[in-house]
C-alpha cells in the first residue's frame, strides 16, 4: 500500500500543494518541502505528458507521493497517467454515479474494473513484478473524484456506493459556479451546499478533500472547521508570484528609506 493511501485509510489529516508549471526543478523543490502529497494539474495547465513524466520522476525521487488531476472525462489520459506509476489520480467535474463508476473502473484491472494491461512506470519498466502489481491493484493507487457541481451533490448517495473511491475533493469555485455564484465560495448558497455534502460524506465515513489557490491561514482554518481532511492549497506560480512581490516590496521599502 502506498504511503498516502495508508494515511487516508487511517483518516489522517493530509496537506499538499499544486504544480502547474513546466520547470522540473520547481516540482522537485515542492517535493522536498515536506508535504504529504504534491498535486500535478493536467486539467488547466499547459503541461505535456513529457513534462508530467519528468515531474513524476522528480517528485518521487524525494519520497513524496504524487497525485495527478487528469482532463475531464478523458480515458486516454487516464490510462497514460496511471502507467507512469503515480500514487493517485483525480477525476474532475464528476456529476453522476454513472460517470464516476465509468472512470474508476478504468483504473482497476478485471475483475474489479476494465483497465487495460500495459504497466510501464507503474512496475518500474519490468524491474517489479507485473503479475503481483495487477493482483494488488486496489492498493497501488489512490482514486479521487472532485465535487464541483451541484449535480454531484444531488447524486452523492449513489456515488458513495462505489467502494473504490478513496476521497472526495471539493472544487469550491466550480461548485459555486454550478449554482450561479462563481468564485463566491463563502456565500450562503455554496456554504450550505458544502455543509450538506460534508454531512453526507461524514455519515458514510468518507475522506474529504478540498483544493484552493489560497495561501491564507485564516482560509485554511475555515476549511478545516468545515470538516476537510485533505487540504491542497496554493500553487507553484502563486507562491512564486507572492514571493517575488513580497521581495520587491521589501527592496523598495529599504531603498526608499535609504534615499
Amino acid at each position: 500500500m502506498n504511503n498516502l493511501k495508508e494515511k487516508i485509510k487511517n483518516r489522517s489529516k493530509t496537506i499538499g500543494t499544486h504544480i502547474n508549471l513546466r520547470d522540473v526543478a520547481v516540482a522537485r523543490i515542492a517535493g522536498l518541502a515536506g508535504y504529504d502529497f504534491i498535486w500535478i494539474d493536467l486539467e488547466h495547465s499547459y503541461l505535456s505528458l513529457d513534462d508530467l513524466f519528468a515531474h513524476v520522476l522528480a517528485i518521487r525521487s524525494t519520497g513524496t507521493p504524487v497525485i495527478v488531476r487528469v482532463p475531464q472525462d478523458d480515458l486516454t489520459y487516464t490510462k497514460k497517467v496511471i502507467e507512469m506509476g503515480v500514487d493517485g489520480i483525480i477525476f474532475p467535474m464528476i456529476r453522476s454515479a454513472e460517470q464516476a463508476n465509468k472512470l474508476i473502473a478504468a483504473t482497476l484491472y478485471p475483475p474489479y474494473g476494465n483497465r487495460g494491461f500495459g504497466p510501464m512506470g507503474a512496475v518500474d519498466f519490468g524491474f517489479n513484478d507485473a503479475r503481483e502489481y495487477t493482483h494488488d491493484t486496489v492498493d497501488h493507487l489512490c482514486r479521487f473524484i472532485q465535487i464541483e457541481h451541484v449535480d454531484a451533490v444531488n447524486d452523492l448517495e449513489e456515488i458513495i456506493k462505489n467502494e473504490y473511491i478513496d476521497g472526495y475533493i471539493f472544487g469550491p469555485n466550480d461548485l459555486s459556479g454550478s449554482i450561479n455564484e462563481i468564485c463566491d465560495v463563502f456565500e450562503k448558497g455554496t456554504t450550505e451546499l458544502i455543509k450538506k455534502t460534508v454531512s453526507i460524506l461524514k455519515k458514510a465515513d468518507k475522506y474529504i478533500g478540498l483544493s484552493t489557490g489560497d495561501t491564507s491561514e485564516k482560509v485554511f482554518e475555515y476549511w478545516r472547521s468545515m470538516g476537510i481532511d485533505m487540504l491542497s492549497a496554493a500553487s507553484d506560480f502563486g507562491i512564486l508570484q507572492s514571493g517575488f512581490s513580497e521581495n520587491r516590496k521589501r527592496l523598495e521599502s529599504v531603498c526608499k528609506s535609504v534615499n
